[in-house]
């Protein structure tokens, strides 16, 4: 759906839109029950609201095609992420209220592991706490030295951190250093036409790293993902005509949220903290984005179980959802990380929508398998998930005469 088609139908209504994005939701069935995670877990609130809704399955960018979550947030939110394409830096910066500078560049760090032989160990360090991120992140500002450069070392949360370099001539079309594969090497840095500085500049700060964290276990190394410059994009809030709010515990997400322009408001860390702040801000609001990250973090772990557990405790909170009573709830995924594959992958994410003005197809659970035959269909590019909303909401003028 094109924004500026869609900003033209917009309409005021007193109406009130909540979209609850369980990172990764989507799996693939287990050999021992032929059951994937949301269809494992129990869940009657969700499966009440299916029944009660229209549902489907969204493709993020398209089929076949595996996103990260930035690409698989810009969808659900209406944002073409062939055409709005960001690299996981900026949003860790705008996450963590970095102030970026015009020619900054930023990039998402993970501090990993690598054995004698240079070989990744451990992609994400064991997931090292915050704290002794913050303790690796000093250590390292006060020993990168980069003459006529500016480095800045930033925790973000757990194994994430921010690297952002500063300084005249520098370009952001790098790729990644991170080859998302155990027992390989990092990659060396590489990017395109204009890079060759930023390349070299990148390549001190990686070499310098190795040598400061050589001692240092079990993050004695790092990996580099999303080089980018911050970009100037249309405001979600005024395409769509919605006080929009974002609540989010880790900041990836809330500067995903921050860069469309949506408020980000202040939570606690757990699910249950989420659902308040909800309740809290209910009053100021059209449009709340709810994220919940554990599905993801466990399905990358390869925990089926605990992906299944995070899936029970947001259900047992629905009431207090419900409770609000919202006109429009969308309950879906960025993407689909299956426990099996430990990874994000290609398939596409169930979605449910339920509002006071739906039509409810035959869908009684929400599930992969049931979400196929849903009225919503079984690839729904996920930009049309927004209008859709929209519609039910009842904030879309009529098209045409």
């Amino acid at each position: 759906m094109d924004l500026d088609f869609i900003s033209k139908l917009v309409k005021h209504a007193d109406t009130k839109i909540i979209m609850l994005v369980m990172d990764g939701i989507g799996g693939l069935p287990r050999v021992t029950d032929n059951k994937t995670e949301l269809e494992t877990a129990y869940k009657p609130n969700l499966d009440n609201l299916a029944n009660n809704g229209i549902c489907g399955l969204h493709l993020p960018v398209g089929p076949g095609i595996t996103p990260g979550s930035g690409p698989g947030h810009l969808g659900i939110f209406g944002f073409n992420a062939e055409k709005y394409q960001i690299g996981r830096g900026v949003l860790e910066a705008l996450g963590i209220d970095f102030d970026l500078k015009p020619g900054d560049i930023a990039a998402r760090g993970n501090f990993c592991t690598i054995d004698k032989n240079g070989n990744i160990t451990d992609r994400r360090a064991g997931r090292i706490s915050t704290e002794k991120n913050q303790e690796i992140c000093k250590f390292l500002s006060e020993r990168i030295n980069i003459p006529r450069l500016k480095v800045f070392v930033e925790t973000v949360k757990e194994h994430r951190f921010l690297v952002v370099l500063r300084g005249e001539g520098l370009k952001g079309n790098l790729i990644d250093t991170d080859p998302q594969e155990i027992g390989a090497k990092p990659l060396e840095p590489k990017g395109g036409p204009g890079s060759e500085n930023t390349v070299e500049i990148v390549k001190k700060f990686l070499n310098q790293t190795r040598d400061i964290l050589s001692d240092n276990h079990p993050a004695n190394m790092v990996l580099l993902r999303g080089f980018s410059e911050k970009p100037t994009w249309p405001s979600f809030p005024k395409v769509f005509g919605l006080r929009s709010a974002a609540i989010a515990c880790y900041p990836m997400y809330r500067g995903l949220a921050r860069l469309i322009g949506m408020d980000l408001l202040e939570t606690g860390q757990t699910i249950e903290d989420e659902f308040k702040t909800l309740e809290e801000n209910w009053d100021k609001y059209d449009f709340f984005f709810l994220h919940i990250k554990k599905t993801d973090s466990y399905g990358e772990d390869g925990d089926f179980d605990s992906k299944v557990k995070v899936i029970e405790q947001v259900d047992k909170l629905i009431p207090r959802l419900m409770n609000l009573n919202p006109d429009v709830v969308i309950v879906t995924g960025d993407h689909s990380t299956p426990s099996i594959l430990k990874s994000h992958s290609w398939h596409p994410v169930p979605l449910l929508i339920w509002s006071k003005y739906c039509r409810p197809d035959n869908v009684k659970i929400f599930g992969e398998r049931a979400c196929v035959s849903g009225g919503l269909g079984p690839m729904l590019p996920a930009v049309e998930i927004l209008p859709i909303a929209m519609a039910n909401a009842l904030r879309l003028e009529k098209f045409g005469a």
